[in-house]
């Protein structure tokens, strides 16, 4: 049997790794081990009745979280409840408000700090605090939206913002692209174009990449999504949600929380009446965690939204709610025992609340 020769270039590989140090590899090429570590997980806390029904203690920081559903469901209670908290943290709330349906007057009542300057007449003239607002009057497309998240996170890389922060935004697809509006064309396939562009390829990258070691600031994005209807394909078929904008941010959030139902909010108002006036002072609406990447639990439920807040679908919570704020009703209604008037569907899934009628 003829002789194996000796392989020259098996003879160098050895040589090589003799001395090769794959530590002093990674070293020189930026790869060592401070470029694999994470920072340890930290929570935005919402209420309590948030915690028990989604089984997790909030927002959590450093990942895209998205609230999508039907209008007037809960979205932006769930909003600002982050922005609260946030504030307490020392985490900068970042308000991007392009849907334009913004209350001050609700966002105190959850307990936002926020600095009103009034007029003689009671006008309210400028507004400031521990946060950032933006809206469609200086946001006005997609890229608008990106260019200012971006913006914020150099100046924080600069030194010049030295603080986490949570960006707020309400809502995606309310403000269309650069092209649509040159255009003068809402299309849909530019939006979602775009969002993928801007969000997909860009700022949602940014977010995610803070949750590392070697970052010195932590960011979130918490964002509304507006959604829209896909008819039936067929008899038996049930209608599909589908988010507007596209599902860019759907495909790039850690937490998807889908509130009411996919055809309608799925939500009952509960209101206080006396003498043909009413206030509505909760409503109960369907709340589900669709995706969640931190521990994979995912839940179906229903919580009760106020104007301070969410509370648990609980009589005690419910009765508790209804003693604080009652007198704050009556002022409107008038003094004296009111009805409690349930406008909506699902009524007999709402017992609670039914019974608390006042006496």
């Amino acid at each position: 049997m003829a002789k194996k020769k000796a392989s020259l270039g098996g003879d160098i590989s050895k040589s090589v790794k003799g001395t090769f140090s794959l530590d002093k590899f990674k070293a020189a090429k930026g790869l060592g081990t401070a470029n694999n570590t994470f920072k340890e997980q930290e929570w935005i806390p919402l209420s309590p009745a948030w915690q028990e029904m989604v089984s997790l203690p909030g927002i959590p920081h450093g990942h895209i979280t998205l609230l999508r559903g039907h209008s007037d469901s809960g979205k932006t209670t769930a909003l600002l409840e982050v922005a609260v908290n946030a504030q307490k943290m020392g985490i900068l709330p970042v308000f991007i408000v392009t849907e334009m349906k913004w209350s001050w007057e609700h966002a105190m009542m959850m307990g936002l700090e926020v600095e009103l300057e009034k007029d003689e007449k009671g006008q309210v003239t400028s507004v400031d605090g521990n946060f950032i607002y933006a809206d469609r009057g200086q946001l006005g497309t997609v890229e608008a939206v990106a260019g200012f998240m971006a913006d914020l996170m150099n100046e924080q890389a600069k030194g010049n913002l030295p603080m986490d922060m949570v960006f707020l935004w309400d809502s995606i697809g309310s403000v269309p692209c650069q092209m649509s509006v040159e255009k003068a064309k809402n299309n849909n396939e530019w939006n979602a174009g775009a969002m993928s562009t801007q969000f997909g390829n860009f700022i949602n990258q940014e977010i995610l990449l803070s949750r590392k070691e070697s970052y010195p600031y932590t960011n979130s994005l918490v964002a509304v999504n507006k959604i829209w209807v896909e008819k039936p394909i067929g008899p038996m078929s049930p209608p599909i949600m589908k988010n507007k904008g596209g599902n860019t941010m759907f495909f790039d959030s850690t937490l998807i929380v889908t509130f009411g139902n996919i055809s309608n909010s799925g939500t009952l108002k509960v209101n206080a009446v006396k003498d043909g006036k009413k206030v509505e002072w909760a409503k109960k609406v369907k709340v589900a965690v669709e995706k969640n990447h931190i521990s994979g639990v995912t839940t179906t439920g229903k919580i009760v939204v106020t104007p301070h807040g969410f509370i648990s679908d609980s009589k005690k919570d419910i009765d508790n709610y209804k003693k604080d704020h009652q007198s704050e009703w009556g002022a409107i209604l008038g003094e004296g025992p009111f009805e409690v008037v349930l406008e909506g569907s699902d009524e007999e899934d709402f017992k609670n609340i039914a019974s608390t009628s006042d006496e």
